[in-house]
Protein backbone atom coordinates (compact mmCIF):
# COMPACT_ATOMS: atom_id res chain seq x y z
CA UNK A 1 0.00 0.00 0.00
CA UNK A 2 1.43 3.50 -1.06
CA UNK A 3 1.65 6.15 1.27
CA UNK A 4 0.99 9.74 0.14
CA UNK A 5 3.29 12.10 1.49
CA UNK A 6 1.31 15.37 2.82
CA UNK A 7 2.15 17.91 0.14
CA UNK A 8 4.08 20.72 2.06
CA UNK A 9 2.53 24.19 0.89
CA UNK A 10 5.15 26.76 -0.08
CA UNK A 11 6.03 29.80 1.93
CA UNK A 12 3.96 32.63 1.44
CA UNK A 13 5.65 36.12 0.59
CA UNK A 14 4.92 38.21 2.84
CA UNK A 15 4.20 41.70 1.68
CA UNK A 16 5.89 44.67 2.06
CA UNK A 17 4.34 47.35 4.82
CA UNK A 18 2.24 50.26 3.35
CA UNK A 19 4.36 52.21 4.66
CA UNK A 20 7.08 51.16 2.31
CA UNK A 21 5.01 50.40 -0.23
CA UNK A 22 4.10 54.55 -0.56
CA UNK A 23 7.98 55.39 -0.04
CA UNK A 24 8.75 53.37 -3.21
CA UNK A 25 5.91 55.24 -4.81
CA UNK A 26 7.47 58.38 -3.87
CA UNK A 27 10.72 57.38 -4.89
CA UNK A 28 10.16 56.28 -8.21
CA UNK A 29 7.99 59.52 -8.80
CA UNK A 30 10.61 61.57 -7.87
CA UNK A 31 12.90 59.96 -9.82
CA UNK A 32 10.95 60.12 -12.94
CA UNK A 33 9.98 63.99 -12.49
CA UNK A 34 13.93 64.17 -12.00
CA UNK A 35 14.56 62.43 -15.77
CA UNK A 36 11.65 64.58 -16.76
CA UNK A 37 13.49 67.54 -15.49
CA UNK A 38 16.91 66.31 -17.00
CA UNK A 39 15.72 65.77 -20.39
CA UNK A 40 11.90 67.07 -21.40
CA UNK A 41 10.77 69.78 -19.88
CA UNK A 42 10.96 71.48 -16.42
CA UNK A 43 8.79 73.90 -14.46
CA UNK A 44 9.41 77.69 -13.36
CA UNK A 45 7.67 80.07 -11.21
CA UNK A 46 7.24 83.81 -12.68
CA UNK A 47 8.50 86.27 -10.30
CA UNK A 48 7.98 89.86 -11.28
CA UNK A 49 5.59 91.40 -13.87
CA UNK A 50 8.11 91.70 -16.28
CA UNK A 51 6.68 89.65 -19.23
CA UNK A 52 3.38 90.78 -19.12
CA UNK A 53 0.63 90.43 -20.08
CA UNK A 54 2.82 87.21 -22.14
CA UNK A 55 3.42 85.85 -18.64
CA UNK A 56 1.62 87.29 -15.20
CA UNK A 57 3.56 87.49 -11.72
CA UNK A 58 2.85 84.27 -9.65
CA UNK A 59 2.36 82.06 -12.77
CA UNK A 60 3.80 78.59 -13.09
CA UNK A 61 5.01 77.73 -17.07
CA UNK A 62 6.29 74.73 -18.47
CA UNK A 63 9.66 75.09 -20.13
CA UNK A 64 10.49 72.95 -23.24
CA UNK A 65 14.11 72.09 -23.19
CA UNK A 66 15.81 73.36 -26.39
CA UNK A 67 19.15 73.07 -28.20
CA UNK A 68 21.19 76.30 -28.91
CA UNK A 69 20.03 75.79 -32.67
CA UNK A 70 16.66 75.66 -31.64
CA UNK A 71 16.15 78.93 -30.55
CA UNK A 72 14.48 81.67 -32.38
CA UNK A 73 13.89 85.47 -32.26
CA UNK A 74 10.76 85.68 -30.56
CA UNK A 75 11.29 83.12 -28.57
CA UNK A 76 10.02 83.35 -24.82
CA UNK A 77 13.09 81.80 -23.15
CA UNK A 78 13.99 81.33 -19.64
CA UNK A 79 18.07 81.07 -19.10
CA UNK A 80 20.82 81.34 -16.75
CA UNK A 81 21.78 84.96 -15.82
CA UNK A 82 24.69 83.61 -13.80
CA UNK A 83 27.57 86.35 -14.78
CA UNK A 84 25.58 88.53 -16.55
CA UNK A 85 22.13 89.40 -15.04
CA UNK A 86 23.34 87.59 -11.17
CA UNK A 87 26.12 86.72 -9.17
CA UNK A 88 27.19 83.34 -9.01
CA UNK A 89 24.90 82.15 -6.43
CA UNK A 90 26.63 80.20 -2.69
CA UNK A 91 26.60 77.27 -2.78
CA UNK A 92 24.07 75.33 -0.13
CA UNK A 93 26.31 74.37 3.09
CA UNK A 94 25.49 70.86 3.84
CA UNK A 95 24.60 67.37 1.91
CA UNK A 96 20.72 68.01 3.11
CA UNK A 97 20.43 71.38 1.62
CA UNK A 98 21.63 70.65 -1.76
CA UNK A 99 19.44 67.46 -1.97
CA UNK A 100 16.85 69.84 -0.48
CA UNK A 101 17.23 72.06 -3.40
CA UNK A 102 17.42 69.43 -6.07
CA UNK A 103 14.15 68.42 -4.59
CA UNK A 104 12.90 71.51 -4.74
CA UNK A 105 14.07 72.49 -8.20
CA UNK A 106 12.24 68.97 -9.94
CA UNK A 107 9.30 70.25 -8.51
CA UNK A 108 9.12 74.26 -10.14
CA UNK A 109 10.38 75.83 -7.31
CA UNK A 110 13.65 77.95 -7.26
CA UNK A 111 14.74 79.81 -4.20
CA UNK A 112 17.67 82.24 -4.23
CA UNK A 113 18.39 80.70 -8.61
CA UNK A 114 19.30 83.17 -11.16
CA UNK A 115 16.75 82.03 -13.72
CA UNK A 116 15.18 84.69 -15.49
CA UNK A 117 12.78 84.46 -18.49
CA UNK A 118 12.50 87.05 -21.55
CA UNK A 119 11.72 86.99 -25.06
CA UNK A 120 14.61 86.91 -27.57
CA UNK A 121 14.86 89.95 -29.76
CA UNK A 122 18.18 89.64 -31.33
CA UNK A 123 19.93 86.40 -32.84
CA UNK A 124 23.54 86.03 -33.18
CA UNK A 125 25.67 88.43 -35.84
CA UNK A 126 22.47 91.08 -35.75
CA UNK A 127 22.28 94.85 -34.84
CA UNK A 128 19.91 95.58 -32.60
CA UNK A 129 18.81 99.53 -32.16
CA UNK A 130 16.17 101.43 -30.41
CA UNK A 131 14.55 103.38 -32.11
CA UNK A 132 13.57 104.93 -35.71
CA UNK A 133 11.61 107.85 -36.08
CA UNK A 134 8.30 106.19 -35.18
CA UNK A 135 9.64 104.43 -31.84
CA UNK A 136 10.07 101.10 -33.91
CA UNK A 137 13.30 98.74 -32.61
CA UNK A 138 15.51 98.07 -35.50
CA UNK A 139 16.73 94.42 -36.50
CA UNK A 140 19.78 94.83 -39.12
CA UNK A 141 17.88 98.32 -39.93
CA UNK A 142 14.74 96.95 -40.09
CA UNK A 143 11.75 97.69 -38.07
CA UNK A 144 10.56 95.02 -35.92
CA UNK A 145 7.06 94.12 -35.43
CA UNK A 146 6.50 93.39 -31.54
CA UNK A 147 2.83 92.39 -30.85
CA UNK A 148 3.26 90.80 -27.76
CA UNK A 149 3.60 94.22 -26.02
CA UNK A 150 1.01 95.83 -23.64
CA UNK A 151 -1.23 97.97 -25.68
CA UNK A 152 0.46 101.53 -25.46
CA UNK A 153 3.78 99.93 -24.21
CA UNK A 154 7.12 101.67 -25.93
CA UNK A 155 9.49 98.91 -27.37
CA UNK A 156 11.85 101.20 -25.07
CA UNK A 157 12.82 104.18 -23.05
CA UNK A 158 16.44 103.34 -23.30
CA UNK A 159 18.24 103.75 -26.83
CA UNK A 160 20.79 101.73 -27.89
CA UNK A 161 22.81 100.44 -30.63
CA UNK A 162 23.97 96.76 -30.43
CA UNK A 163 25.59 94.34 -32.46
CA UNK A 164 24.85 90.94 -30.96
CA UNK A 165 28.02 89.10 -30.47
CA UNK A 166 28.38 85.29 -32.00
CA UNK A 167 27.03 82.64 -30.02
CA UNK A 168 24.89 85.52 -27.54
CA UNK A 169 21.49 86.66 -27.64
CA UNK A 170 19.69 90.37 -27.24
CA UNK A 171 16.76 89.65 -24.73
CA UNK A 172 13.88 91.84 -22.92
CA UNK A 173 11.11 92.03 -21.36
CA UNK A 174 7.27 92.51 -22.65
CA UNK A 175 6.29 94.64 -20.19
CA UNK A 176 9.33 97.32 -20.85
CA UNK A 177 8.36 99.47 -18.44
CA UNK A 178 9.08 97.18 -15.94
CA UNK A 179 11.72 94.63 -17.33
CA UNK A 180 15.82 94.34 -16.06
CA UNK A 181 17.04 92.72 -19.58
CA UNK A 182 19.60 93.35 -21.71
CA UNK A 183 19.46 96.94 -21.63
CA UNK A 184 19.77 97.24 -17.71
CA UNK A 185 23.37 95.59 -18.42
CA UNK A 186 25.19 97.56 -21.71
CA UNK A 187 27.80 98.25 -19.61
CA UNK A 188 29.14 94.92 -18.17
CA UNK A 189 30.78 92.03 -19.54
CA UNK A 190 28.59 90.61 -23.04
CA UNK A 191 27.09 94.11 -22.92
CA UNK A 192 23.98 92.68 -21.75
CA UNK A 193 23.34 89.61 -23.76
CA UNK A 194 23.29 86.05 -22.82
CA UNK A 195 25.14 83.14 -23.95
CA UNK A 196 22.91 80.70 -25.98
CA UNK A 197 24.24 77.66 -24.10
CA UNK A 198 22.69 79.43 -20.71
CA UNK A 199 19.48 78.87 -22.41
CA UNK A 200 17.42 76.20 -20.50
CA UNK A 201 14.46 76.21 -22.67
CA UNK A 202 11.65 77.89 -24.12
CA UNK A 203 8.30 78.78 -22.41
CA UNK A 204 5.79 76.24 -24.30
CA UNK A 205 3.06 76.54 -21.76
CA UNK A 206 1.38 78.22 -18.73
CA UNK A 207 0.34 74.80 -16.08
CA UNK A 208 -0.63 77.13 -12.89
CA UNK A 209 -3.29 79.19 -12.29
CA UNK A 210 -6.39 76.52 -13.44
CA UNK A 211 -8.04 79.59 -14.91
CA UNK A 212 -4.15 80.88 -17.05
CA UNK A 213 -4.04 77.37 -18.74
CA UNK A 214 -2.90 77.71 -22.06
CA UNK A 215 -0.03 77.32 -24.68
CA UNK A 216 2.77 80.31 -25.55
CA UNK A 217 2.90 80.25 -28.57
CA UNK A 218 5.99 81.16 -30.93
CA UNK A 219 6.06 83.91 -33.55
CA UNK A 220 6.05 83.29 -36.91
CA UNK A 221 8.65 83.17 -39.06
CA UNK A 222 9.78 85.90 -40.60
Amino acid sequence: MTTTQPTTAPPRERAAPRGTRAVAVLAVALLAALLLRSFVVQTFSIPSASMAPTLEAGERVLVWRVGAQEVRRGDVVVFDGTGTFAPAPPEPATGLARAGAAVGSALGFHPGESDFVKRVVGLPGERITCCDADGRLLVDGEPLDEPYLPPGEAPSAVRFDVEVPPGRLWVMGDHRGDSVDSRSFLGSPGGGTVAVEDVVGRVVAISWPPTELGTVEREADE
